[in-house]
C-alpha cells in the first residue's frame, strides 16, 4: 500500500519527542516524510532536512509557509505531524485543517480551551482527521482494562487512582542549560500549567480512556517544589466522575529516585485493575476471595482490540515505539478509510481525538482555576462538540 505523504513541523536538531514520531511513524510503512518546517531557525530546519534527505525546496521556514506551498502542490503532504512546543499546536493545525490535511498532533492540543475549540470545529469543518498522540493509552493492556472495565467484570466504578510521577526534573536542570526543560517553563511556551500540560494530560487520558467516564468537577493544588522554578512542578487533583465516581490524580517532575511513574488503579465493586507503563506488556485483576490474576499482553484471552494493537507474540516484551507506533498505524487507517470514502477498521481507535484534547485542556483549565480559588471544587463538564461535516 503506499505510503501517506507526510510533512513535520517542529521535531528540529536537539529535539527530544520529534525523532520519536518520525521513528513510530515509519516503524510500519505507513508514511513518507517528504516535507518539513523542524525549526524556529531555518539554518536548522535546513541541516535537517539535509540529513533527512528531503529535497532542499520542500524544508520551510515555517508552518505557514509550508501549509500554503504543500497545498500548491500535486504531490502535497496528505498528512501532517505537529511536534513542537505546546504554542504552535493550534495555529500550525488550523493551517493544515484549513487546506483539508489530516494533522497528527503532540499533546496538549493547544494553549487555551477556547484554542482546543477552535481546531476541533475547524476539523469538523474540513471533514479531516485530528489526532492527538497519546501513546499512553495505546498499549495493549490498557485496551483489555477498558473491555474488562466495559463488559462488567470489576462492576460499577468506584474509585480511581493515576498517578505520573517521576524525577527526572527534581533539580532546576533549565538553569543548567537543558533547553527542553526551559521552553516548559514559560507559560508563553507551554501554557498555564507546567506539569499538567506537560504529564498530567497523559494520566487525565489514561483515566478517562480506560474508565470511559467524564469528570464532573475537581479540586487542585498546584505547587512549585524546586526553589528557583518559573511554573508549577506537583499537582494533586480530586475528582468526582460521571455515575458517582471519585478519582485522585497526582502529577509530579519532583518524585526523587522515580522512574517514568505513570501508573493507574481501578476499583471496582467486584474487583480491581493495576496497571504500570513501565510494565506495559501486564495488567493484573485482583477480585474479592479470589488469587490475584496477572493478564499478559499477545495471549489469545485478550480482547480482540488488545490483540489487534499487540506486535509481538506473548513472551516478548514491546513497549514505548510500539505504543507511539500504534497511534500512527491506525491514525493511517483513518486517514485512508476517510480518503477512500469507507468505514475503518473497527479497532484502528489508539488514537485520541479532537474531543480528547478539548476534554484535556478543559482539565487543565479547571484545576488552575480551583488552585487559584483555594482548592475550591469547580465545574470540570465538557461544552458540546460540534457537528462533522
Amino acid at each position: 500500500m503506499r505510503p501517506l505523504r507526510m510533512g513535520m513541523v517542529g521535531g528540529g536538531p536537539g529535539a527530544g519527542i520529534g525523532p520519536v514520531h518520525r521513528r513510530s511513524a515509519a516503524l510500519d510503512g505507513h508514511y513518507a516524510l517528504v516535507a518539513g518546517a523542524f525549526s524556529r531557525d531555518p539554518a536548522k530546519g535546513r541541516a535537517l532536512g539535509a540529513e533527512l534527505g528531503l529535497a532542499p525546496d520542500r524544508v520551510y521556514p515555517d508552518f505557514a509557509t509550508m501549509a500554503e506551498a504543500e497545498s500548491r502542490r500535486p504531490d502535497g503532504v496528505e498528512c501532517v505531524s505537529i511536534v513542537t512546543p505546546n504554542d504552535t499546536h493550534g495555529p500550525a493545525s488550523l493551517a493544515f485543517l484549513a487546506r483539508g490535511v489530516d494533522v497528527i498532533c503532540d499533546k496538549p492540543m493547544a494553549m487555551s480551551l477556547a484554542e482546543t475549540l477552535d481546531v476541533e470545529r475547524a476539523a469538523a469543518a474540513s471533514g479531516a482527521l485530528f489526532a492527538l498522540t497519546h501513546n499512553y493509552s495505546a498499549y495493549p493492556m490498557v485496551a483489555e482494562a477498558r473491555h474488562r472495565i466495559a463488559s462488567g467484570e470489576i462492576g460499577a466504578i468506584r474509585v480511581a487512582t493515576v498517578e505520573y510521577a517521576h524525577g527526572t526534573r527534581n533539580r532546576l536542570i533549565e538553569a543548567e542549560g537543558d533547553a527542553k526543560m526551559a521552553w516548559r517553563v514559560n507559560a508563553a511556551l507551554a501554557g498555564p500549567s507546567t506539569v499538567l500540560g506537560d504529564i498530567g494530560t497523559h494520566a487525565h487520558h489514561l483515566l478517562r480512556r480506560m474508565t470511559g467516564l467524564e469528570i464532573e468537577s475537581l479540586t487542585a493544588e498546584l505547587s512549585t517544589m524546586v526553589p528557583g522554578r518559573a511554573a508549577d512542578d506537583n499537582a494533586f487533583v480530586g475528582m468526582k466522575l460521571a455515575g458517582g465516581a471519585r478519582a485522585q490524580l497526582w502529577a509530579s517532575m519532583v518524585a526523587a529516585g522515580n522512574g517514568h511513574g505513570l501508573r493507574i488503579r481501578i476499583f471496582g465493586e467486584k474487583a480491581s485493575l493495576h496497571w504500570d507503563q513501565e510494565f506495559p506488556d501486564q495488567l493484573e485483576l485482583r477480585a474479592d476471595g479470589a488469587p490475584y490474576r496477572t493478564l499478559r499482553r499477545g495471549e489469545a484471552y485478550l480482547c480482540d482490540t488488545a490483540r489487534h494493537w499487540s506486535r509481538t507474540k506473548a513472551g516478548n516484551p514491546e513497549g514505548y515505539f510500539g505504543a507511539f507506533a500504534n497511534v500512527y498505524a491506525d491514525a493511517a487507517e483513518a486517514i485512508r478509510a476517510r480518503r477512500e470514502g469507507r468505514a475503518a477498521h473497527p479497532h484502528a481507535t489508539s488514537y485520541a481525538t479532537a474531543r480528547d484534547g478539548v476534554a484535556g485542556m478543559r482539565f487543565i483549565e479547571a484545576a488552575v482555576a480551583s488552585h487559584r480559588a483555594g482548592g475550591a471544587w469547580v465545574d470540570a463538564t465538557l461544552p458540546p462538540a460540534p457537528l462533522r461535516r
